[in-house]
């Protein structure tokens, strides 16, 4: 494990923070690509560690440097965050992610996340830059959909209410219409990511769909 050491906190809203690191070399034989994560090991009460996966925001290895931005709740990642100031240290481990953008580059990409996987969103914004894209965010507090999306040109995003667990979400990717030959990405809550992809199943070929589950 690699240790990381905490720089600044910048918070983004009552229920979403940001935290800047070094890496402590993290980053030296990996790659920066689109939605990179590690695994960030926290205390859990005495001895105990609990790890939580996270996206690395504006990763830049020639500085040795990255941020974290947590969606705060109950639970031992949030309270760290919370509490952490400058000069904090905590370990971390890269796990082996290996997205890339496909290519050729499709026509189109179909997005659908929260606040958990805005992170992973964004970097994946900023690599397909002006490739239409749709993009539809589950929000929970009111404050969360004034969190900043890096939209392009052709970047289309839509907010949807959380409540109804994941209904909206699934409801949008059930009525999706969209060229046989774009992309699919999901990642949220476990149930609502299997059914969107298995809505997008129906829609795209097997290798035009990413889907991973960010939290239970």
């Amino acid at each position: 494990m690699t240790p990381l050491y905490g720089l600044a906190n910048l918070t983004a809203s009552d229920h979403y923070l940001r935290l800047s690191f070094t890496g402590g070399g993290l980053l030296a034989g990996h790659p920066v690509h689109p939605t990179q994560w590690i695994r960030i090991w926290f205390p859990s009460g005495g001895d105990n560690l609990v790890q939580r996966g996270y996206t690395l925001v504006d990763p830049d290895p020639d500085r040795d440097a990255f941020d974290i931005e947590f969606a705060l709740h109950a639970g031992p990642a949030s309270q760290w965050a919370r509490d952490a100031v400058a000069g904090d240290v905590i370990d971390a481990t890269v796990m082996g992610s290996k997205f890339a953008v496909p290519q050729p580059v499709p026509p189109e990409f179909v997005i659908f996340g929260d606040t958990a996987s805005l992170p992973a969103i964004n970097s994946l914004l900023d690599a397909i830059g002006e490739t239409p894209t749709r993009v539809w965010l589950e929000w929970q507090h009111e404050s969360d959909r004034e969190l900043p999306v890096r939209t392009g040109p052709k970047t289309e995003v839509t907010w949807v209410d959380r409540a109804g667990d994941g209904q909206s979400l699934r409801q949008a990717a059930e009525s999706l219409t969209c060229s046989p030959d774009a992309f699919g990405w999901a990642a949220c809550d476990a149930a609502t990511t299997r059914s969107i992809a298995k809505s997008l199943k129906s829609t795209l070929p097997k290798d035009n769909i990413a889907a991973r589950a960010y939290w239970r």
